[in-house]
């Protein structure tokens, strides 16, 4: 179960679709529930459009989708009649047009998707596995995002609820497990991993792209990029204000490439300070993304400077390595313990500093060899510790286990 799923394009589409697909080439038979694609435009998909429920097949797996509430508006209300449009009508079209299943595993966020999982776990007679990508409702109280204080009691009672009920609960990253643990000990965790296809993601077997070209950029360049929401968890101003202490090294570029809530601000700012070395571009989808990834030096990922985003690993680090792309991380932690101090594929800066940020920059461009060898240490660690295969085949052996349990 989950809200998001492909063709939509985004960090959870991709995960779960590439874990789903590998477990079922191990002969586990996979159902997917999920919403119409709507995502990131927050607009229904022409082929989905008028539709309360739709089926179809992709790659052997059976999807079921069911209708959801969209709106373009980012205010708190419409956010939450967007999730629990999709609860209500999951929770309908599960009880209808599903069977019975061995195990049920529900996506968070949104949390309250847990509602409608619940439910289907009890009534399929299906262990629940609830799968923790992000540790809401606390990211999102922390992030200012959600303040009120009846929602916030309601969330975490249903937090704990769902954790208590789970036969399972998977995080994304060891920081997830181990908050889990410290709060609930009680509750059985796995670290499940995000990861990358290796064989997707290869320069070696990627084909020169004209991109640089078709967007106005030299070969001489030394292209930034950022490629991913633009949201508030991010803090990427601190990425444009670094872009305003290089002005004067004009073969520097950043570039911006997906959408978000902080998208028009950004811009705004970018106008604001007569950046001419900022550019946004709009989100494009997996298949263009290995040639774009050829076509770029390096990469910048970041996020606000809370202690939420200790145990973060975004995404989107593991694509760029795989495809040699040296890494500028501001993001302390464990991503910075695996991916700097261990894979040594790039240089870490404080979260929200410009200054070291700038300092980043500046040793990346002097030193292209080093910035060669980092790739290709990111490469060789994520082969060795992110590969979907292992991933896949290790989660097949935990349900296989679990399915033996009381």
């Amino acid at each position: 179960m989950t809200q998001y799923f492909p063709p939509e394009v985004g960090a959870p589409q991709n995960r779960l679709f590439e874990l789903a697909i590998r477990l079922h080439k191990l002969g586990v038979d996979i159902t997917v529930l999920t919403a119409m694609p709507n995502y990131p435009q927050m607009e229904i998909y022409p082929d989905y459009k008028g539709k309360k429920y739709h089926y179809e097949e992709m790659d052997g797996l059976k999807i079921h989708r069911a209708s959801i509430y969209v709106s373009k508006s980012k205010s708190i209300v419409n956010r939450l009649r967007n999730y629990f449009s999709f609860v209500r009508s999951s929770a309908k079209v599960g009880n209808k047009k599903l069977g019975n299943f061995d195990f049920l595993l529900c996506e968070s966020p949104p949390l309250f998707l847990g509602y409608s999982a619940m439910r289907l776990a009890r009534k399929k007679k299906a262990k629940l596995i609830f799968n923790v990508s992000d540790l809401w409702p606390e990211s999102a109280e922390k992030l200012g995002v959600v303040n009120n204080k009846t929602l916030l009691k309601m969330a975490y009672n249903l937090e704990k609820k769902l954790y208590k009920r789970a036969s399972l609960v998977t995080g994304q990253t060891q920081g997830i497990c181990a908050n889990i643990n410290q709060r609930f000990p009680d509750v059985k965790t796995y670290w499940l991993p995000n990861g990358v296809d290796l064989s997707y993601y290869n320069p070696a077997t990627i084909p020169p792209s004209n991109w640089r070209s078709e967007n106005g950029f030299a070969t001489s360049d030394f292209i930034f990029l950022y490629a991913g929401i633009l949201g508030i968890a991010q803090g990427l101003e601190t990425i444009l204000y670094a872009a305003k202490n290089l002005e004067k090294s004009p073969q520097v570029k950043f570039v911006f490439i997906g959408s978000g809530p902080e998208k028009d601000q950004l811009i705004s700012l970018k106008n604001k300070e007569n950046l001419t070395n900022v550019f946004f571009l709009e989100a494009i989808s997996k298949k263009e993304m290995p040639g774009v990834l050829k076509s770029i030096d390096a990469t910048i990922i970041p996020l606000r400077k809370l202690d939420l985003f200790l145990g973060a690993i975004p995404s989107k680090i593991f694509e760029n390595l795989s495809m040699e792309i040296p890494v500028l991380l501001g993001v302390d932690g464990e991503a910075r313990q695996l991916f700097i101090e261990q894979a040594k594929a790039g240089y870490y800066f404080e979260p929200e500093n410009v200054t070291e940020l700038t300092a980043a920059i500046h040793q990346l461009i002097q030193d292209k060899d080093q910035a060669r060898q980092l790739g290709m240490n990111g490469r060789a660690f994520v082969n060795q510790h992110f590969n979907r295969e292992i991933i896949a085949n290790q989660f097949f052996e935990r349900i296989t286990l679990l399915s033996s349990e009381n």
